[in-house]
């Protein structure tokens, strides 16, 4: 088993969030609306809180629709009985609040595919709902 490497786990110089650009993009744009059309930034606010709630709807449509086919059911955790003590290799390790899910490289790959399928099927779920409300609003 081996420690993943990224920034966050390594102890290395910090590097800066996952998309700062973007976050600082948005910024600047904002600014930039509140110089020219200060009027428009409650419906700036409305509409990014209206596609907030969709990804957040799609995310509980998906739950409600597949409550078995949850992409983080078909991982293996490390302390499990289920897949900790069976010695196969290990890919990464990984996990919030120091809980480690070990994702298990062989005998497995039937059920890594199917985790992302599952993945790949919210992923779409929730960008419909997004589209819908964002092609609506």
């Amino acid at each position: 088993m081996h420690k993943s490497s990224s920034p966050v786990f390594d102890g290395g110089a910090r590097q800066p969030p996952r998309m700062a650009d973007w976050l600082l993009a948005a910024i600047v744009l904002t600014i930039l609306v509140y110089l020219l059309a200060p009027h428009q930034l409650p419906v700036s606010l409305y509409k990014l809180s209206l596609i907030a709630l969709a990804a957040v709807a799609g995310y509980w449509v998906d739950r409600s629709l597949f409550p078995y086919a949850r992409p983080d059911s078909f991982l293996v955790f490390a302390d499990d009985d289920k897949g900790g003590g069976r010695g196969d290799e290990v890919e990464d390790e990984y996990g919030p609040e120091g809980q480690v899910f070990a994702v298990a490289l062989a005998p497995d790959q039937p059920m890594l595919r199917l985790m992302g399928v599952a993945m790949l099927r919210r992923a779409i779920i929730v960008a419909a709902a997004m589209i819908a409300v964002g092609l609506g609003a």
